[in-house]
């Protein structure tokens, strides 16, 4: 059973894993469209249509979810597992500034501190009712690392004290995705419990890949580890800490944005654009488009279109983009990793130097103020370099990409295509791809929200690494690694996570 379960990125990873779906939790009408779109028809139940239906977790419990989909027997004898991920924006840094604002917008009392009162941070309240009343034999929760720091408050352990009451051990990490094969570099805290009764450690899968992570990542998990260190060192305590696999471990590197695109045809939004072949207005995810290349190029490609049950043969669809008519001469004059500051000022001094060759005395002064206020408005970017770095960013053709984050249902300025002839943002299918959803996948609503639904994800092929150790811990039997064939990974244990799984032992 999935709760607050999105588009799908985790009950992709579990099925594939050979799970069977009992049932899904997600309030947003899209997101729970897409759900059961992709889902309703390997599914249980008499009635898979109401699969479909978005629900609140803070209006249905699960005896009237089951009676929904025409599940017939006892609550607690119907889930073997429980996954889901609350909404984890009350909990990240870059939410809580929003969140501020808002609430002194509202003349709220607290608004100071309003990402500690906002009503999301008390989900997995509702997420432990589910435990109760299921009584899985495992359980997973996923959430961004700063729940680990919630205010001074380690919400990660609090969650893991409840759940010991109830009877599961339980371990809780952090996990980058870029180590398990996913082009993106996205840390997450994952907390993985199994019921004492089967008597089974807790273990967290190996990684296949090593990443050369960004500055910003070994600060945020050097912070994290003093942080649980300081915080328990006289108590018990359920974290662990796995480190990084390392290039020495014989791992492959990491899969790039380049590997990640390969059959996808290129969309020229400059040629587009002169044409008049792309517009504003909607964009359908659902548009099918055809691959460059009649076979695979790439390990990644591979995956993506051989995905079992959800691969895709000379087709697939949401190769869209959006229409920023200004901004896609800048885009591709722009280098491979800038952010906005970086861009901010090369505008800026592109437009001094455009201005001064341009409009020089002696011109019709009336005709030329117009012109030079309209070459303004092309060339000026409205937000301030300092309260907005990382609002632009241009992907690397040879690394993965950074974290896909739900605002790329607002815009797609975060990543930006590495190709300068193309000169645009992701397209939907690109982004499903840096995020490992494969090119059967298909997502309900315009562009928008299908950018929403995948940012907001957590990447199945990460859900699915977690679900093969998952099945071991509840004694299932050993299943075929759809990895070992469609990215040709190596079968024997790396010693990266025999490192890591050490230190998790109870």
């Amino acid at each position: 059973m999935d709760l607050f379960a999105g588009c799908g990125g985790i009950t992709l990873g579990f099925a594939t894993a050979g799970f069977e779906l009992v049932a899904s939790v997600e309030s947003d009408p899209w997101a729970a469209q897409s759900h059961g779109a992709n889902f309703a028809a390997i599914s249980r139940g008499r009635n898979r249509q109401a699969h479909n239906n978005p629900y609140d977790i803070n209006c249905e419990d699960p005896s009237s979810i089951f009676r929904d989909l025409g599940i017939d027997g006892p609550v607690d004898e119907q889930v073997d597992v429980l996954v889901g991920g609350p909404p984890c924006q009350a909990f990240a840094r870059v939410g809580r500034a929003k969140l501020r604002h808002e609430a002194h917008r509202r003349e709220e009392d607290d608004a100071d501190v309003a990402f500690l009162v906002d009503g999301r941070v008390n989900l997995w309240q509702r997420y432990l009712h589910y435990v109760r009343e299921t009584k899985p034999l495992a359980l997973l929760m996923e959430n961004v690392p700063d729940i680990l720091n919630h205010g001074g408050k380690n919400v990660a352990e609090t969650v893991s004290e409840h759940l010991r009451r109830e009877g599961y051990r339980v371990r809780y990490t952090l996990l980058n995705a870029s180590w398990f094969g996913v082009p993106q570099t996205r840390e997450r805290m994952f907390l993985v419990g199994v019921h004492e009764d089967l008597d089974e450690d807790v273990v967290f899968p190996s990684p296949t890949h090593y990443s050369v992570l960004p500055a910003g990542y070994e600060g945020t998990r050097a912070t994290a580890r003093k942080l649980i260190n300081a915080m328990h060192a006289d108590a018990e305590h359920s974290h662990c800490w796995i480190g990084d696999p390392l290039e020495e471990d014989g791992l492959p590197p990491a899969t790039t944005a380049g590997q990640a695109f390969a059959d996808l045809p290129p969309i020229y939004a400059l040629d587009m654009l002169e044409s008049g072949r792309i517009a504003r207005g909607r964009k359908d995810p659902s548009e099918p488009v055809g691959y460059t290349s009649a076979t695979p190029t790439t390990p990644w490609s591979k995956l993506m279109r051989k995905w079992p049950n959800f691969g895709a043969t000379d087709y697939t669809t949401g190769h869209v983009i959006r229409y920023l008519p200004r901004d896609y001469k800048i885009f591709r004059m722009m280098e491979e990793g800038w952010q906005y500051p970086e861009v901010w000022r090369f505008v800026e001094e592109k437009r001094r130097q455009l201005m001064d060759s341009r409009w020089e005395s002696g011109e019709d002064k009336a005709a030329s103020t117009l012109q030079a206020q309209a070459f303004v408005r092309e060339w000026t970017l409205p937000y301030d370099p300092g309260k907005f770095p990382n609002k632009w960013w241009k992907l690397y053709r040879d690394r993965p990409s950074r974290t896909l984050l739900a605002h790329l249902g607002k815009d797609s300025y975060s990543h930006i295509h590495y190709d300068d002839e193309q000169a645009r943002t992701i397209s939907v299918r690109e982004a499903a791809r840096l995020q490992s959803f494969p090119d059967g996948f298909v997502l309900r609503g315009s562009m928008n929200p299908a950018f929403k639904q995948i940012g907001n994800a957590v990447p199945p092929l990460v859900a699915y690494a977690i679900a093969m150790e998952m099945r071991s811990m509840i004694g299932c039997r050993p299943a075929v690694d759809i990895r070992h064939e469609l990215l040709s990974l190596d079968r024997r244990p790396d010693p990266a996570t025999e490192r890591g799984v050490e230190k998790c032992g109870f």
